[in-house]
């Protein structure tokens, strides 16, 4: 099984019946229960490279599967395409930071994972959730994470719908999440952040990162003997990771014209003075050269970066500029050097590790 992360949740829910696309082809749900377990961070690659720290992760894959990530390869996007089942050209999620519109000059950026009280979820991201159209179709729907996330700006955004039971350990997500299925026709988002932060702060394959797929690892088990017999349990994540290599500071003639640097090191919106998008795209592209792929918001948009379609609100969103890092490079905005600069493990772009994810599904007996 293949596909795009944003065709994942759809296919699911129609295994419990809802009227959606199924795109993946997912079997009728016979035992009535799904729990949808998202392991922020966890890349296909990863997984695969860490057998000796997944025994039971490795023990479910009965055949290799993966799904691919929408650009940017980052949590704001992909997540908001498994509330909506949308890629990011008509969710309009579209990376870490963006611009919003009509806020001045130079305008201001919003973080979504933090988010702005000036700025309306349901504004920001009107299109209806999967969650919410399975619950008015009677299906029971559950949101089980950290007590951080409720009611957040991000959360009504993206995944709004169902009922929100906060866990902030992992002995608390698995008692919330066999609870969230005690009813038949029932669905259960679970959501983990170790593995992500371990690798912002120490890289992948570190110690601490190890660490934390050990003790995810530990919570897959768990979760398999705590749900309901006959429940399905479907593993994946949002995007995987790179550990970083080259720090491109964008100062000198890279911040020529520039107004502002939205997205993240790995994805960046450059907004620029306008008129002079096409200018700031040769000069990126004669600086940087092989070491990223830069692209005007045309062509960026022509290219199919955000999906086939991109509607208006993300247009108006977009930096004027698109910038990839290739390898393992990152662009460092000269305002946050000192935070972008220390991180270790970073995503966003293009690369294998980052795009493709885990998708692993098994029926509990």
């Amino acid at each position: 099984m293949s596909g795009s992360l944003a065709d994942l949740t759809p296919s699911i829910f129609a295994s419990l019946g809802l009227e959606s696309t199924n795109p993946l082809e997912v079997e009728s749900s016979l035992g009535g229960r799904e729990c949808f377990l998202l392991i922020d961070g966890l890349g296909s690659r990863q997984l695969r490279d860490y057998p000796e720290e997944t025994p039971h992760l490795s023990q479910l894959v009965q055949e290799p599967a993966e799904l691919r990530v929408g650009f940017p390869s980052t949590t704001v996007t992909s997540l908001t395409s498994i509330g909506t089942g949308l890629l990011p050209g008509l969710h309009a999620m579209l990376g870490y930071t963006v611009r919003v519109p009509d806020s001045g000059d130079p305008g201001r950026l919003l973080n979504p994972l933090k988010w702005d009280d000036r700025v309306d979820p349901l504004f920001w991201q009107p299109e209806s959730t999967l969650f919410e159209r399975a619950v008015a179709a009677g299906i029971s729907v559950h949101h089980v994470a950290s007590k951080r996330y409720a009611g957040s700006g991000f959360t009504e955004a993206s995944l709004r719908g169902g009922t929100y039971l906060a866990a902030d350990t992992h002995e608390e997500l698995v008692r919330e999440s066999a609870k969230s299925l005690a009813r038949s026709r029932s669905f259960s988002y679970v959501y983990l952040n170790d593995l992500d932060a371990a690798g912002h702060a120490h890289g992948v394959g570190s110690q601490q990162w190890r660490d934390a797929l050990v003790s995810i690892d530990r919570l897959v088990g768990h979760l398999c003997k705590a749900l309901p017999k006959g429940a399905r349990l479907w593993v994946t994540a949002d995007h995987g990771m790179t550990n970083v290599g080259e720090k491109i500071v964008i100062d000198n003639e890279l911040a020529l014209d520039l107004t502002l640097i939205g997205g993240e090191p790995r994805a960046r919106h450059i907004y620029v003075r306008e008129g002079s998008a096409s200018d700031v795209a040769l000069r990126w592209r004669a600086i940087l050269g092989s070491r990223a792929d830069v692209f005007t918001k045309d062509e960026a948009v022509g290219a199919g970066l955000f999906g086939s379609e991109v509607n208006e609100r993300s247009l108006r969103r977009l930096g004027d500029v698109i910038a990839i890092p290739r390898d393992h490079g990152i662009l460092i905005d000269e305002s946050r050097v000192r935070f972008e600069g220390a991180m270790v493990g970073h995503h966003g772009a293009l690369t294998d590790e980052e795009v493709y994810v885990p998708l692993i599904s098994v029926t509990l007996s």
